[in-house]
């Protein structure tokens, strides 16, 4: 059975950092394109950041640029979400999900099948 399972989320203080991982169950992750979305409570899904399975594939939503990094190692299973300058309005719940596609991971999303139970990120003092 496929899965992907996100972790690292918690309570972290305006300014601070977070790093989310996604591993994967039943397959190898390098061999997928990988995406972070987040949902705030009352808000609707937004794709925070997406990579193919090549270097310099990587997309970051406007409101995270500068202070997000997607990160992978083909060579190992997990995918990276390092977290800087974390604001109130990053408090959500982070999901990953991973497609043969990058195009489906990046901008598809109600195509996805595979999905996290997704991990909450809440920044708050």
């Amino acid at each position: 059975q496929y899965q992907v399972v996100e972790s690292g989320g918690g309570l972290v203080q305006p300014g601070g950092s977070l790093t989310l991982s996604c591993s994967a169950s039943g397959f190898t992750l390098g061999s997928y394109a990988v995406a972070w979305y987040r949902q705030a409570p009352g808000k609707e899904r937004e794709r925070v950041s997406c990579i193919g399975t090549r270097e310099g594939t990587a997309q970051y939503a406007d409101s995270v640029k500068g202070r997000f990094t997607i990160s992978r190692d083909n060579a190992k299973n997990p995918a990276y979400l390092q977290m800087n300058s974390l604001k109130p309005e990053d408090t959500g719940v982070y999901y990953c999900a991973a497609d043969t596609m990058t195009v489906v991971v990046c901008s598809r999303p109600n195509d996805l099948e595979l999905w996290g139970q997704g991990t909450l990120v809440t920044v708050s003092s």
